[in-house]
This record gives structure tokens, C-alpha cells and sequence, in this order.
């Protein structure tokens, strides 16, 4: 789970002061979220076996953060489903293979887990990129915002 620059690991709580925030600001704004309210958020993941956070490390700071969820289904005889969500890497990190490497980590977990799909959601300019990570376009992601 590394290469010879960066090392691919669970998230740990002390992550949340070594660039946790940062490298997902590369992704989505983070907003006022306090290290509590990480720390909060971060025992309830642990909780769930089936609620899973990488992070890639570079010289301890965080450089790259994906999150794998297993959902066990009633259809495909009891199968599981793994959904990949906020994928990001660190602002300067960019082009390292380190976004490959999370996704092949999370691929491989999910795998270990019985999966028999994994899916992810991600921008029309993201597509080719996760064409050649061998994901493909299937059907059509709908939203409804809760606010």
C-alpha cells in the first residue's frame, strides 16, 4: 500500500492537524469544521465496519484522502456494493499517482469485502481519468439537496 514517496494508511484522529483539511479543500471546501467536530465525525466512522477513510502520507502530512463504504444489498443474493466518495489530492500533489493509488486501495478493500461492484460519483471532466483507472459511465446520478 506505498510506493517510495508516499505511504497509503487508515486515517487516524491525529490526522485532522496534519493537512487532513487541506487536502480535502482541493476537493470541496471544508468550511468552520473544528478538529472536535473532525474528531466527533471520526468515532462515528470508526464505528462502522463498513465506513472506511485512506489517507496517502508524505513526511507526515496528509497528501491524499479517499473514503470507501460497503453497503450489504438484499438483491445480487445478499452481495455488497462499494462506494468510493471524496477522492482528493493535497493542492501541489497533483499528477503523483496518488489518487491512483487510494482508488486501488479502496478497489482491493472492497474486493476483500465481497464486492461485486464498486461505484463513485464524479465530474463530466473527471470521466477519462477514471476510464483509464478501468471505471465506466453507467446510467445517470440523481440529487436532491436537503437544506
Amino acid at each position: 500500500m506505498s510506493n517510495q514517496s508516499y505511504r497509503i494508511r487508515l486515517l487516524e484522529k491525529e490526522d485532522f492537524e496534519r493537512g487532513f483539511f487541506e487536502t480535502l479543500e482541493n476537493l470541496r471546501s471544508v468550511g468552520n469544521l473544528s478538529v472536535e467536530r473532525a474528531r466527533e465525525i471520526y468515532g462515528e466512522i470508526k464505528s462502522n465496519p463498513n465506513h472506511t477513510v485512506y489517507i496517502a502520507e508524505l513526511d507526515g502530512q496528509v497528501v491524499g484522502v479517499t473514503t470507501l463504504l460497503t453497503e450489504p444489498k438484499f438483491i445480487h443474493e445478499g452481495g455488497r456494493v462499494g462506494h468510493i466518495e471524496d477522492v482528493a489530492t493535497r493542492k501541489g500533489y497533483e499528477g503523483k499517482g496518488i489518487a491512483t493509488a487510494l482508488i486501488s486501495t479502496a478497489v482491493e478493500e472492497a474486493r476483500r469485502r465481497g464486492c461485486y461492484k464498486v461505484i463513485l460519483d464524479c465530474s463530466l471532466s473527471n470521466v477519462p481519468w477514471y476510464v483509464k483507472l478501468d471505471f465506466y459511465p453507467h446510467e445517470i446520478e440523481m440529487r436532491k439537496d436537503l437544506k
